[in-house]
């Protein structure tokens, strides 16, 4: 099986760095599913991949999901390139929208992988694609895809949530779990005080997943803390809760263009 076509035919890499980064990134791309691919004229693509390859990697919960973005100079034919590994497909798109692509051109061919199983998991994907205000940081994530068809597959990604609404519990545990058949999926949103308390939750599993406030109520959760604020007795000043240190680089998987 050959690799995705990049559209760099009669282009050349334009540093001898572009070239080894470029040998890397797609030294397994014959493993790669093309789920969108959006091109401009000025010589920019925007690619979006699933990588079959992730389930093996030596990496426990590998990322499963490639962002490609390409820029050619076109009089002097040659390439630059950036690459991302995502854990789920709002994330990957996301790093391509702010990189320039129109947020409409880079939606995943609908005849590959699982479909939302609810509205909710709709809703929570447009804001993760979105990240509006850059409200979202993200601090890890895991992979968990046994690849069988008895078993479903799950990804958990933690991130800080700097939106006034989550001031109480910033640390935002986003779980998508995939059913065995990965006919569907859904994304549910844990809150927690803090980073520790998310990954602890996930360790553990002792209770439900403390789901964060959705729409109305979130706002009359809002309205609630600001009467109390209004109605209690001045106090000194403590310190906005603020994005923990991000994680290092580490591994996760999503669902999506699966074979």
């Amino acid at each position: 099986m050959t690799g995705p076509d990049y559209r760099i035919d009669g282009f050349a890499p334009a540093s001898d760095r572009v070239a080894d980064d470029f040998d890397v990134a797609t030294l397994f791309d014959d493993m790669y599913t093309p789920l969108a691919a959006h091109h401009t004229a000025d010589g920019q693509s925007f690619l979006l991949f699933y990588d079959r390859s992730a389930i093996w990697d030596n990496v426990p919960g590998t990322a499963e999901y490639v962002g490609m973005h390409f820029e050619r100079d076109l009089d002097e034919r040659t390439f630059c390139f950036d690459v991302t590994r995502q854990p789920t497909v709002p994330l990957a798109q996301n790093w391509l929208i702010t990189r320039g692509c129109p947020p409409e051109e880079i939606e995943p061919d609908a005849a590959f992988g699982p479909r939302p199983a609810d509205a909710l998991t709709t809703r929570l994907e447009d804001r993760l694609r979105t990240n509006p205000n850059s409200r979202y940081t993200l601090l890890d994530h895991y992979t968990h895809n046994p690849g069988r068809f008895d078993e479903g597959a799950e990804v958990r990604v933690i991130v800080h949530d700097a939106h006034p609404d989550a001031a109480d519990r910033p640390y935002r545990l986003f779980l998508e779990e995939t059913t065995p058949s990965f006919a569907a999926y859904t994304v549910r949103e844990g809150a927690f005080s803090t980073a520790e308390d998310a990954d602890t939750w996930v360790q553990e599993r002792n209770g439900p997943l403390p789901l964060a406030p959705q729409g109305d109520l979130a706002r009359r959760a809002a309205a609630a803390r600001s009467r109390t604020t209004a109605s209690a007795t001045p106090g000194p000043a403590t310190a906005a809760p603020g994005p923990a240190p991000a994680a290092a680089p580490g591994a996760a998987r999503s669902r999506g263009g699966r074979s």
